[in-house]
């Protein structure tokens, strides 16, 4: 039951990161009528929707995790918690700092932090691939 739990955790929470930070997110800014300032705001949502759903499938991973797994699922789920861990504590607070700037119309350089966010996305995204491809051959 717990290896069915996580295989399920992983890949809701692989299907979530690429559905909203791989096509949501880009196509968001392309969309008429939507300046930065509206895609920022929105964007600050659905983030802090999607991060909020993140832990709670992290936690659900991390408690499935405690069965007997290989140590390499054991370590590529342990990858996409620390990544997520790094997004919350380091860059979401700096890209929160800018996006309420921008939002007040402070005028500022472009932000550099989004595309780390993006590289641990991609860490993140592979890591739970390759994790869930494991569970499912446990």
């Amino acid at each position: 039951m717990t290896a069915a739990i996580g295989v399920a955790a992983t890949f809701v929470w692989l299907g979530m990161v690429v559905a909203i930070s791989f096509v949501e997110t880009p196509l968001k800014f392309r969309a008429p009528g939507v300046t930065l300032a509206i895609g920022l705001g929105i964007g600050r949502l659905v983030f802090r929707a999607l991060n909020a759903t993140e832990v709670v499938l992290a936690l659900v991973l991390v408690v499935a995790m405690t069965g007997g797994y290989r140590r390499s699922a054991l370590i590529l789920s342990a990858i996409a918690v620390a990544t997520l861990i790094a997004q919350l504590t380091v860059i979401r607070p700096r890209l929160q700092r800018r996006t309420a700037a921008v939002l007040r119309g402070d005028t500022q350089n472009r932000s550099r932090a989004h595309l780390g966010y993006v590289a641990l996305e991609l860490v993140k995204v592979t890591a739970l691939l390759s994790a869930g491809v494991l569970l499912l051959t446990n």
